[in-house]
C-alpha cells in the first residue's frame, strides 16, 4: 500500500524525510528505549515503597535439636527449640504462616539518587531519539538530493546523445555522398556509443540512488516519482549564520551521558550510610512435637496454634565496604572526566564540520555562478567547430572534443545548483537542525 501511495503521489523533499521519520525501524527502537527507561524511573520510586514478605509453609520433619552455634550458610536448615535429648527419625507435622513489613523511614538521599540516575537514563535516551531521527532526516534528504542529481544528470548525457544521433546522420549522409572519409562515420559512430555509455552510466547511479531513497522513505525503487520543487534553481543567496553547535542533537546526546554519569557518582556518594528500618512482623507456628520430645501423632502441628508478633527499629552498616566503594567513585570520576573529555571533542568537530561545509557552501555558489559562462562557451565552439569542419576548415576530432566538453559542462551546470542546496544541507546538518532547510526546498 505504501509503494502504491508513493507511485501515485510525487515525492518531495519533505514529504521524503517525514516518511523516513514515520517510518525507519531505528527510529521505533529508540522510542522503545525511552519507554523502558520510563519503566525504570517507576521502578526507582517503588524503593520508597515498604517492603512486605509474608510466608506459609507446611513441612514434615524430624525434631532433633542440639546446642552450638552454626556460621551463616545456606545448606543446613535452622531448627528451634530445647535440646530433648533425643536422635531419631522419628517425625512430626509443622506449620508456620506470617508476614513482615519493612520501611526505610530515611536514607540519606540514596533514593533520590537512584531516582536521579533513572531520570538521566530516560533524558540520555530521549535525547538518544532526536539524534537517531536528525541521522535518519539527515540521510533521507542527502539521498533525495543524489537521486535528483542523477536524474539531471542522465537529462544531460541525453542531449549529448542526441546531438551526437544528429551529427552522426549528417556525417552518413556526407559519407554516402563520397563528401567525406569513411573514417569521420566511424569516429562519429564511436562518440554516440561513448554519450550513450554517458547515459547508461548516469541511469545506473540513478538507480542506486532510487534504492537508496526507497530505502528511508518506504515502498519500491521502481514506484518513487519525484518532486523537485525548488531544488532545480538556485537558492537564494545571503550570508550563513553563525551555528550554536551546543544544539545539535549529538552534543546534546553527550551532554546527557555526562549528566548520567554525575548521576551514577552521586549514588555511590550516599551509598556508605548506615541503613535503618523500621520493622514489624506477625507470625503463627504449629507443630506437632512436645517440649519433652513426645510426638502427639495424627494431624497435629498441621495448624499454627502459637502466635507471635513484634515491631522495631533496626539499622545494618556495611563497615568493610568502604574501600570498595573508594574505589568504585575513583572509576565512576575517571568515567565523568571521560565523557567531558569526549563532549570536548564533539564540539571541536562540530565546529570544524560547520566551518567545512561553509566554505565548501561557498565554493558550490561560486561555481554555480560560473557554469553559465562555460555551458556558452561550450555551446559556441561548438558551432564554431561545426561550421569549420562543413567548410572543410577543420576535422572531426574538433567537432568530437567541443561536443564532449559542452555535453561535460551541461552536465556540471544540472549539477551545479544542487551542489549548492547540498552545501547547504552540510551546514544546516552540523548546525543540528534542517528543518528551515526543508522549508526552503517547498514550493512557494
Amino acid at each position: 500500500m505504501a509503494g502504491c501511495a508513493l507511485g501515485q503521489q510525487p515525492l518531495t523533499l519533505e514529504d521524503a524525510v517525514g516518511r523516513a521519520l514515520k517510518n525507519y525501524p531505528s527510529i521505533r527502537v529508540s522510542q522503545e528505549q525511552i519507554n523502558a527507561a520510563g519503566a525504570g524511573i517507576q521502578l526507582a520510586r517503588t524503593a520508597y515503597l515498604p517492603k512486605v514478605d509474608a510466608i506459609a509453609t507446611v513441612d514434615r520433619a524430624t525434631r532433633n535439636n542440639v546446642f552450638g552455634m552454626s556460621l551463616p550458610q545456606s545448606t543446613l536448615p535452622s531448627i528451634s527449640g530445647p535440646v530433648i535429648g533425643s536422635n531419631n527419625f522419628g517425625s512430626v507435622w509443622g506449620s508456620g504462616i506470617g508476614v513482615l513489613v519493612s520501611w526505610e523511614p530515611f536514607d540519606f538521599g540514596l533514593r533520590s539518587a537512584n531516582v536521579a540516575v533513572a531520570d538521566a537514563a530516560k533524558v540520555q535516551s530521549e535525547a538518544a531519539l532526536k539524534r537517531a531521527q536528525f541521522e535518519v532526516a539527515v540521510k533521507a534528504a542527502d539521498s533525495y538530493l543524489t537521486l535528483v542529481a542523477a536524474d539531471e544528470a542522465i537529462k544531460a548525457a541525453q542531449a549529448g546523445v542526441d546531438r551526437a544521433a544528429a551529427l552522426l546522420k549528417i556525417i552518413t549522409a556526407q559519407v554516402s555522398a563520397q563528401l567525406r572519409p569513411g573514417a569521420d562515420q566511424s569516429r562519429a559512430e564511436a562518440e554516440l556509443a561513448a554519450a550513450k555509455t554517458q547515459v547508461i552510466q548516469a541511469q545506473q547511479a540513478s538507480d542506486m540512488a532510487r534504492a537508496t531513497l526507497a530505502q528511508f522513505a518506504g515502498g519500491e525503487p521502481g514506484q518513487l516519482t519525484m518532486s523537485p520543487g525548488r531544488l532545480l534553481q538556485l537558492p537564494m543567496t545571503g550570508e550563513v549564520a553563525a551555528a550554536n553547535t551546543a544544539t545539535n542533537p549529538l552534543a546534546q546526546e553527550q551532554a546527557a551521558a555526562v549528566e548520567q554519569a554525575q548521576a551514577q557518582l552521586r549514588v555511590l556518594e550516599r551509598s556508605y550510610f548506615p541503613k535503618f528500618y523500621l520493622q514489624g512482623a506477625a507470625y503463627a507456628r504449629g507443630t506437632g512435637a512436645e517440649v519433652n520430645g513426645a510426638r502427639l501423632g495424627g494431624l497435629n502441628g498441621l495448624a499454627p496454634t502459637t502466635q507471635n508478633y513484634g515491631v522495631g527499629f533496626t539499622m545494618t552498616f556495611p563497615v568493610a565496604d568502604l574501600p570498595g566503594l573508594r574505589a568504585k567513585e575513583a572509576a565512576q570520576g575517571a568515567t565523568i572526566r571521560a565523557q567531558k573529555a569526549r563532549s570536548e571533542q564533539l564540539a571541536v568537530e562540530l565546529r570544524a564540520q560547520w566551518n567545512r561545509a561553509v566554505a565548501n557552501l561557498n565554493g558550490a555558489r561560486r561555481i554555480a555562478e560560473n557554469l553559465p559562462v562555460q555551458v556558452s562557451a561550450a555551446r559556441t565552439a561548438v558551432s564554431q567547430a561545426t561550421a569549420r569542419y562543413q567548410a572543410g576548415l577543420g576535422n572531426f576530432s574538433e567537432v568530437a572534443e567541443a561536443e564532449r566538453l559542452l555535453t561535460q559542462a551541461e552536465i556540471d551546470e544540472s549539477l551545479a545548483k544542487l551542489s549548492v542546496w547540498r552545501g547547504l544541507l552540510a551546514v544546516a546538518t552540523a548546525a543540528g537542525d534542517i528543518q528551515p532547510f526543508v522549508a526552503e526546498t517547498v514550493t512557494k
